[in-house]
């Protein structure tokens, strides 16, 4: 019962946006674009209900002062809020994107009691996604879903859904394969606890209470049945979502597909310490045309394999299981 409450039970702050100050220390250019953005109404609130019908959710969105065509849905981790997503929905916006960052169920604006960690949450992003559609018209002809941590998880388990034509392509960083196995993982690392019987019940308390069990609750199958090109990117040091988890995540993913395990950055801080090299690792999976080299080839061999130290300062960009460099 703790475990289930410590883990899911919404953890919002009196104000949603208490960590300004240091928002303001990590990210002092984005802090300074997004006050100007509000201070003209370009970054503005937006609401809708989720799947339910039962709550409001929230998101913040700034369309794009050129001819876009293009959108971005920059979905924030475990316990964070749109405004946390903002220095991804910058990269986005001086590519000339539209850009919308929804607030999950249970955190930030949103309503809710309790956080999905992005099961349930793949189907508020969908709505989010016609939502954008509705609000940016033709500007969002070509949509790219982006998520960091438990974001990246939303936005894997949305990719395995039935889509709209105009979502082109997703990108997950830091995402894990399962709540099972993150849950798993946490019980061990940070409670040094067996997955039995504490997971097991846990599990079945989650059902329960919330709707939903640990293991349907899966990143890795929605994306053996995703169809749209999906960049992963991952740090070699993370030890909040294990390295090892992106490898199977890869694998499943067939046709087109990228990754990139960069090395030393703790967990979900790729862009935060390389914004320049992560910007150009995203436009190049999004507009590049690449010619292909086949994997093995390469000497790559099996991915699912490798362990994270083998992967060490790895990238690699896949078309159609083929491999080129970004």
């Amino acid at each position: 019962m703790f475990f289930v409450h410590f883990a899911l039970a919404s953890k919002k702050y009196n104000d949603p946006y208490s960590a300004d100050a240091q928002f303001k220390k990590d990210y002092p250019v984005v802090k300074a674009w997004a006050d100007s953005m509000t201070d003209v109404h370009a970054l503005r609130d937006t609401f809708i209900t989720d799947h339910t019908g039962h709550y409001k959710l929230h998101a913040l969105y700034a369309r794009n002062n050129v001819n876009s065509r293009w959108t971005a849905i920059c979905i924030h981790g475990y316990t964070s809020d749109a405004y946390q997503m903002l220095p991804i929905g910058y990269m986005y916006y001086k590519m000339g994107f539209n850009i919308l960052l929804p607030d999950l169920y249970g955190h930030g604006k949103s309503g809710g009691n309790g956080i999905q960690m992005g099961w349930k949450d793949r189907l508020d992003v969908l709505k989010w996604i016609f939502a954008a559609h509705r609000a940016f018209g033709r500007g969002s002809d070509n949509m790219v879903v982006h998520g960091v941590s438990m974001g990246a998880a939303t936005a894997m388990c949305v990719s395995g859904e039935r889509l709209p034509v105009y979502v082109k392509d997703f990108i997950e960083d830091s995402g894990f394969t399962s709540v099972w196995d993150i849950f798993s993982y946490r019980l061990d690392h940070q409670f040094h606890l067996p997955d039995f019987p504490f997971l097991y019940t846990s599990n079945l308390i989650c059902k329960f209470d919330y709707g939903w069990n640990f293991k349907e609750a899966s990143p890795l199958k929605q994306v053996a049945k995703c169809t749209r090109p999906m960049l992963f990117i991952h740090s070699d040091v993370d030890t909040s979502v294990p390295t090892w988890m992106v490898f199977p995540l890869y694998a499943a993913k067939k046709g087109r597909k990228a990754l990139w395990v960069l090395h030393g950055s703790k967990h979900a801080k790729a862009y935060h310490d390389h914004p320049v090299l992560y910007t150009e690792k995203v436009k190049t999976f999004l507009f590049g045309k690449r010619g292909c080299t086949p994997l093995r080839k390469q000497g790559v061999g099996n991915l699912a394999a490798r362990t994270p130290g083998q992967m060490q300062k790895v990238c690699y960009a896949c078309c159609s299981g083929k491999q080129v460099h970004i």
